[in-house]
């Protein structure tokens, strides 16, 4: 190997992306959303005849998840902005997929990335910020994703003209991004037949964009949102709002209901789904269809539609995987 080569491959020596680099981001990009709708046929099935149910498979956005939607929408925002210029770094805090969209989307736009993530998340995904580029501030995990966020705060206080706090939990452009894409998507996909639609309250960008697009289009849909039943739950993503930090971008009149699940419930039916679907999902999934299952089982006919934020990969390590 050459001496230029190597010297090409140091990766101390690498310059800021060049428009050409940015260029080829914007590919990249074009490949979040669009992502398919399924019929989940096992769930149907134990729904009233006229009763089905469909979710979007968010796990085929780049990113692996739902806020890869979000995420480039938040960065996109703020480059219109200028909130980005001078080489301000992206700083946030997450739990885990927002912060591999932001460390993904920031690489390929040439943002430096900041992130505050719980000591208990998961190694691999802390490894794949890392080889974004981003640089990881581990918070204690006794505080959760709330210990990140007062992680976050404190050093954007500390450095404001450092640092440009995304804060998804806030930030406007979470819930435009499903209101401008996540949406319309499922209208077209059920041909403006949904009648319900059910999802988890984390950020509550995916429910409460989506919904406000939803309840424009048709005031008939029944919006539903579905949340932990208690402070302490397996329920990775979702937050129990009586006992968080209530994200700035909630809007708790939005629902016409809201419902509680239990972590065993969620995940018992992720098991059923893998294996009665193919469909390997996280515990927010599972939660949605236990949703699903309460709202459907009360009607005569309907399309109800979820979202299923990401897949299990991430999650197989999990202690219920090996009780049967």
């Amino acid at each position: 190997m050459t001496e230029k080569v190597m010297k090409m491959m140091n990766t101390d020596t690498i310059e800021p992306p060049t428009q050409k680099k940015r260029r080829l981001g914007v590919e990249l990009e074009k490949t979040i959303g669009n992502t398919p709708l399924l019929y989940l046929e096992s769930i149907s099935e134990m729904l009233p005849e006229n009763v089905h149910a469909h979710a979007k498979a968010e796990w085929f956005n780049p990113g692996g998840s739902v806020k890869d939607r979000a995420a480039f929408g938040i960065i996109k925002s703020a480059e219109e902005a200028g909130a980005l210029d001078n080489g301000k770094t992206l700083l946030d805090a997450s739990s885990g997929n927002t912060a591999l969209a932001y460390a993904m989307i920031g690489a390929s736009r040439g943002h430096d990335v900041q992130l505050c993530v719980p000591e208990n998340a998961s190694r691999e995904y802390i490894r794949m910020y890392k080889a974004f580029g981003a640089k990881v501030t581990l918070t204690p995990a006794a505080e959760s994703s709330d210990g990140a966020i007062k992680k976050a705060r404190e050093l954007h206080r500390e450095f404001p003209d450092r640092y440009f706090y995304a804060d998804q939990y806030s930030n406007p452009a979470n819930w435009m991004a499903h209101y401008k894409t996540t949406a319309p998507e499922i209208w077209e996909q059920t041909d403006g037949q949904i009648t319900h639609f059910v999802a988890g309250l984390g950020t509550t960008g995916t429910f409460t964009g989506t919904s406000r697009w939803l309840r424009e289009y048709n005031p008939d849909i029944s919006l539903v949102s579905v949340q932990p039943n208690g402070p302490l739950h397996g329920l990775e993503g979702l937050k129990h709002m009586p006992s968080a930090i209530v994200p700035g971008i909630y809007d708790d009149y939005l629902a016409d209901e809201n419902l509680e699940i239990e972590t065993e419930v969620a995940q018992s039916l992720v098991k059923q789904l893998a294996r009665q679907e193919g469909l390997l999902v996280g515990m927010s999934s599972g939660a949605a269809v236990a949703g699903v299952l309460e709202v459907g089982s009360r009607l005569d006919s309907g399309v109800i539609v979820t979202v299923f934020p990401d897949n299990g990969r991430r999650y197989i390590n999990e202690q219920f995987w090996s009780e049967e």
